[in-house]
């Protein structure tokens, strides 16, 4: 069986990963960097989302030898010119909680009505082998910021999240429904069909080898 190291070590996300994998039918054995604990971990210096995706990627790919998925991800509010973005899951600090980061956020947007709290979700994933990186995929979900927390599922920002097709907020909804809408499902969806084409590649490649 094909093994392909997610190259981070937060669980959420290997869950979220494992559950598409599963209704994809690839045929793929998922590791990620708890599987491999004397890595060092890559540092997140690039300055946009797909520069960090990639650097992940391949520095995982490397070490590991074996294929890599690195994401970034993270909020990006219009009336803070974008901001958090690529700092998300840093934004009140290097050890900042997932409540220290949604605080500091809604301070910053105390005085902004929520018409005018207009985000999206951002996310890019970047798909490589020990020689390079292969393809990358970006997938994004639109809503707003609400005045306070709502719900108690998901993780991140999703308290304060709510898509616009829906009345509740990411941790309000079924996890069914966040996983088929966000924009990690999205970026995920467009991987899993990088991933295809690159095994049927690699695949064939190995037949005309044998033949």
């Amino acid at each position: 069986m094909n093994e392909i190291v997610l190259a981070t070590g937060n669980r959420d996300k290997v869950r979220e990963f494992r559950g598409m994998l599963s209704r994809s039918g690839l045929d793929l054995s998922v590791l990620c960097l708890a599987d491999f604990p004397s890595l060092p971990p890559v540092p997140e210096n690039g300055k946009t989302f797909s520069e960090n995706a990639s650097r992940k990627a391949l520095l995982t790919a490397r070490a590991t030898g074996k294929l890599a998925l690195g994401d970034d991800s993270g909020i990006e509010v219009d009336a803070l010119a974008g901001r958090p973005g690529i700092y998300s899951a840093r934004f009140a600090g290097e050890r900042a909680t997932d409540k220290d980061n949604n605080d500091k956020l809604l301070a910053l947007l105390r005085n902004v009505p929520e018409r005018r709290r207009q985000a999206r979700f951002v996310c890019l994933i970047a798909l490589a082998n020990p020689e390079k990186i292969i393809d990358i995929a970006e997938g994004s979900c639109a809503g707003t910021i609400v005045m306070k927390p709502r719900g108690s599922g998901g993780f991140g920002y999703d308290p304060l999240f709510q898509p616009i097709e829906y009345q509740k907020t990411f941790a309000e909804l079924p996890p069914d429904v966040k996983n088929r809408i966000s924009h990690r499902a999205r970026a995920f969806e467009k991987a899993l069909m990088m991933l295809e084409k690159y095994l049927y590649k690699a695949e064939a490649e190995r037949a005309g080898a044998v033949d």
